[in-house]
């Protein structure tokens, strides 16, 4: 009997989890520290925990495990995702903790139950719709950041440095799919690379398409942007852009919540890009700008920097006449 939240620091501790609690529901609260509502969800599973049988209730922060947030599609917190056998069955968007004891009670009752098809076809269903759940997918041993195995580790690298986005599934995560998967791509080794729902091949095949030029164009990819030169467009977009976590009706971090406010207070007219959406772009702007920390405030293409700054300028007087606004 689950007795009270679990939190989860890691990705390899959530998919460790997710593993071994097999058929059992998993209910994930992604929250972050700064939100209060969070706070509410906590308590409510807690309390719900000590009275709820073959349930495991786990939270983690949302910003510290994109991967995992990106995985189940985490635009605002608290949400809390419903897990089995490995996949998402339910989600609860808000803290609306009348709906979401009412969800907990009904996957505890059983009355949640999928209806699943015969195995055979629900694998082949399940394998279709992972293939086809990025228009670049990788299945390899291990993840990204910690491949398992000199050839995913070697995929990583040649994708990584062409560029090229991609999905991924760790086949060591469930043995069903990897051994699907075998079959149902006649193709028995990993990793193995789909492009557009179909298989391109393994490293082997990677290492060819490369030394020919041809591996974006066999994978569907148009070539991305020099980075810079996307930074330079995305600065230039708008006459003031806030680089933020999240956006303005749904800011995800305290800062970018205070410098919106303050910018609405006076009057400021902005647009917004969420670094959240957008690993490659919040990475990057840091060097970019030699500014480790976002909030950041561009105008005219020139950087004036974050909450600090303008704060300062705020008291100063000098707000208006930095943004034009005079």
């Amino acid at each position: 009997m689950a007795k009270v939240v679990e939190l989860v620091e890691t990705q390899n501790d959530f998919n460790k989890i997710i593993s071994e609690s097999k058929s059992n529901l998993s209910v994930v609260h992604f929250a972050a520290a700064w939100a209060p509502q969070c706070q509410q969800v906590n308590d409510v599973l807690t309390e719900l925990s000590k009275n709820t049988k073959n349930i495991r209730f786990l939270q983690l922060e949302a910003e510290n495990i994109p991967e995992i947030s990106e995985k189940y599609e985490i635009i605002a917190v608290p949400t809390v995702i419903f897990i089995k056998n490995g996949e998402k069955v339910d989600r609860l968007d808000g803290a609306n903790v009348a709906e979401l004891s009412k969800k907990v009670k009904k996957w505890a009752t059983g009355a949640g139950q999928i209806n699943t098809a015969p195995p055979k076809q629900d694998l082949n269903t399940r394998l279709k719709n992972l293939i086809n759940q990025s228009p670049v997918m990788l299945f390899m041993k291990g993840t990204p950041t910690e491949p398992k195995c000199g050839f995913s580790r070697q995929t990583i690298q040649i994708l990584n440095d062409n560029k090229i986005k991609f999905g991924y599934f760790d086949i060591l995560t469930d043995e069903e799919i990897r051994q699907g998967l075998k079959t149902y791509s006649n193709w028995p080794t990993f990793p193995q690379l789909y492009g557009n729902g179909e298989l391109v091949g393994g490293l082997d095949i990677i290492k060819e398409l490369v030394e020919t030029g041809e591996l974006a164009s066999s994978l569907g990819v148009v070539e991305q942007p020099d980075l810079n030169e996307r930074l330079k467009s995305l600065i230039n977009s708008s006459p003031i852009i806030v680089f933020m976590k999240g956006n303005p009706q749904e800011p995800r971090c305290g800062f970018s919540r205070t410098l919106v406010s303050l910018l609405n207070a006076e009057g400021v007219k902005y647009s917004t890009f969420d670094i959240l959406s957008d690993d490659e772009v919040r990475q990057g702007l840091k060097a970019y700008s030699d500014w480790p920390t976002y909030p950041q405030v561009y105008v005219k293409g020139e950087l004036i920097g974050g909450l600090d700054i303008i704060n300062e300028l705020k008291e100063t007087g000098e707000l208006k006449s930095t943004f034009n606004m005079e």
